[in-house]
């Protein structure tokens, strides 16, 4: 696998429940205004690439602390050699999570029928709608890839969560409860909890946003306590 640029060797946040390494791919095919990993985006190839090997050299030294590996980018998906690392990894015994935009759904069923992952996050930028989403995504996306994505997720019976990124500029209310709802329908299978994840202007792809403000505290928790009730499909 190349094009890996940074390793986190603990984490407590980029998968719930465990403590995790973290490998961070450079390279996307997005370009989502409120990014905070930018230099993955834009700045690949003047970031030190970090051998694989070297990877699993980190993660054989924290083993014991390691509930498992989560691959991050940029857009993991893009790296042609992500099935086969992935399958190294798996072959050591590590669970592995991967965060995802989605837009890749051919590789999503790749790693789905090989057993590959154990957990998918997905970033979703806001109802499918193609104004909005291509606004918050940066580029203009193919609206049935990700309508793919999150059927295909949904249908894998493998942990998963959909995140979304939100801020008043982009997002209203309104819409994140209709977005919640709409992975809630009969035409997307089961029930799954959508995360959100409130904007952060300190390091942001553009930076226009180092301005506006995220939503405040009261209304970031009422946005979070209207979604509480949703269950994940596993």
């Amino acid at each position: 696998m190349k094009n890996i640029k940074s390793f986190l060797s603990t984490s407590f946040v980029d998968w719930p429940g465990k403590v995790c390494g973290v490998i961070f791919l450079a390279g996307c095919n997005f370009r989502c205004p409120f990014c905070h990993n930018h230099s993955l985006v834009l700045h690949g190839d003047k970031l030190r690439t970090i051998p694989f090997d070297t990877i699993l050299g980190q993660l054989t030294r924290y083993e014991k602390w390691l509930g498992g590996v989560c691959v991050s980018g940029g857009e993991p998906t893009l790296n042609p050699g992500l099935p086969q690392a992935l399958r190294i990894l798996k072959e050591a015994g590590w669970a592995i999570k991967l965060d995802t935009n989605g837009s890749q759904p051919q590789v999503l069923e790749k790693l789905f029928d090989e057993s590959l992952v154990d957990m998918v996050a997905m970033d979703v930028k806001a109802p499918l709608a193609q104004e909005p989403y291509d606004r918050c995504a940066g580029v203009h996306v193919d609206l049935d890839r990700i309508r793919t994505s999150i059927s295909m997720i949904k249908e894998s019976g493998v942990e998963h969560e959909f995140r979304m990124t939100v801020l008043p500029l982009f997002h209203s209310e309104t819409d994140i409860a209709d977005w919640a709802a709409t992975l809630n329908s009969t035409a997307y299978g089961c029930l799954s909890h959508l995360k959100l994840q409130n904007f952060n202007s300190r390091t942001t792809l553009d930076g226009t946003l180092a301005m506006e403000k995220p939503f405040s505290a009261e209304i970031f928790t009422r946005l979070q306590e209207s979604l509480s009730a949703e269950k994940n499909c596993h």
